[in-house]
């Protein structure tokens, strides 16, 4: 067996390598170099007898004093328990890194250490690792363990996905099939397009980053992204016609009123169930007065949440989400988040992965994603390869330091 390695893949032929393997993923795409531009980038193959089995995009964080580290981000994408060809690509790019006076190789593949439901938390999932821990070892590849928290490693190392089906709504949980009731009832409606969304989609994320006191992505950040992805790059906006619903409202409130005032005495069953339906739709009605207060009483679409994802290959990653909190009641999300799922799936996506979720899984996020009856996708974790390893122990003595102080 004849192995090459090279770092200048062409685009054609990197991309059609990842989109075809079972380690498909966004973040080993050509474009995704492209998307983090203020990293450097390599472009990495290797050959076994001239034919393409493994690649790798390595960005490249430049550090101070001419040093740098590499990081391949759900990477490099290859036959993991082929023991000779992991090595062979491992101790070349060593010597591309040592060059390039790389502290140390950092990755975390895609690899599952199980999938099970949330409400099914499995403790027994490390059973079937130990041939690729063995094996990254064998590369002095440093594992950070089986972390929990979201914060402890660059990507989550759990991940809440929803894999393609016949009819996604008709799989989703009773509650949130009434939610989406409840959305519809609204008159919600669901658009989707690109770059000619991205204003309101901005304001959006702006929203949620104000009201939970994070900071996510800005709109130029957004714009490369689908500027990057033209083929797969989506958003989807929840927007209502609150003037419209008002009208309404207010038609079905004179209706009902009228139908009381002609309601005879003994039919006190239906008079009960006529002043509920009045007390729901002044209920309605002041909910509307009090949006019309803060955006005025205009007869026009409002968007009130969004959603970003990119499709690559057969994966599609819902990267970024925003709402207008106010519009809660109105339940956009449930809506979107569907239309998303079955947009994805009609492009023969085989997953919709929604992001990444706490190891405990009683966080927020968990409990929110929960309502589509995702699979739990538990990946192996972080590795680093040390090229200088006195410099590696510094950084890392560094790292816990900064961390200990930010706690």
């Amino acid at each position: 067996m004849q192995y090459e390695f090279r770092t200048n893949l062409k685009q054609e032929e990197f991309d059609g390598f990842v989109e075809k393997h079972e380690y498909c993923n966004l973040l080993q795409s050509y474009n995704w170099a492209k998307v983090k531009n203020n990293w450097d980038h390599l472009y990495t193959g290797v050959y076994k007898n001239n034919e393409l089995v493994a690649t790798g995009l390595v960005l490249i964080k430049r550090l101070p004093l001419s040093f740098c580290m590499y990081y391949l981000p759900r990477g490099p994408i290859m036959d993991y328990k082929d023991k000779e060809l992991v090595q062979y690509y491992f101790d070349q790019l060593k010597k591309v890194a040592k060059k390039d006076h790389c502290i140390f190789i950092k990755f975390d593949p895609a690899i599952h250490v199980n999938d099970y439901d949330s409400k099914s938390y499995n403790t027994n999932r490390y059973e079937d690792t130990e041939t690729y821990l063995d094996i990254f070892k064998s590369c002095k590849a440093i594992h950070h363990g089986y972390t929990m928290s979201i914060a402890d490693t660059v990507q989550p190392r759990f991940q809440s996905n929803v894999y393609a089906c016949e009819n996604v709504e008709e799989t989703l949980p009773k509650h949130t099939k009434r939610l989406i009731k409840d959305a519809d009832r609204r008159n919600v409606q669901i658009i989707h397009g690109n770059v000619e969304l991205l204003d309101e989609f901005s304001r959006l994320v702006e929203l949620t980053e104000s009201r939970k006191g994070v900071a996510l992505r800005d709109k130029e950040y957004f714009k490369t992204l689908l500027e990057n992805y033209p083929e797969g790059g989506v958003i989807f906006l929840a927007t209502c016609n609150v003037y419209k619903l008002n009208e309404d409202a207010k038609t079905k409130k004179l209706q009902l009123e009228k139908e009381i005032a002609e309601i005879p005495e003994n039919a006190k069953k239906k008079l009960h169930r006529l002043e509920d339906q009045l007390r729901s739709v002044d209920k309605d009605t002041k909910e509307y007065k009090e949006i019309f207060d803060e955006f005025g009483q205009e007869d026009k679409e409002i968007a009130i949440a969004g959603i970003l994802s990119i499709q690559f290959g057969n994966t599609c990653e819902m990267l970024y989400a925003g709402m207008d909190e106010r519009f809660k009641k109105f339940m956009p999300q449930y809506k979107e988040y569907v239309e998303n799922f079955k947009w994805a799936f009609d492009r023969g996506c085989l997953w919709s992965n929604m992001g990444g979720v706490e190891g405990s899984l009683d966080d927020g996020l968990t409990k929110f994603k929960d309502n589509f009856n995702p699979t739990i996708n538990e990946m192996i974790g972080e590795f680093d390869i040390p090229v200088y390893p006195f410099m590696y122990r510094l950084t890392q003595k560094a790292y816990e330091i900064l961390k200990s102080k930010h706690k």
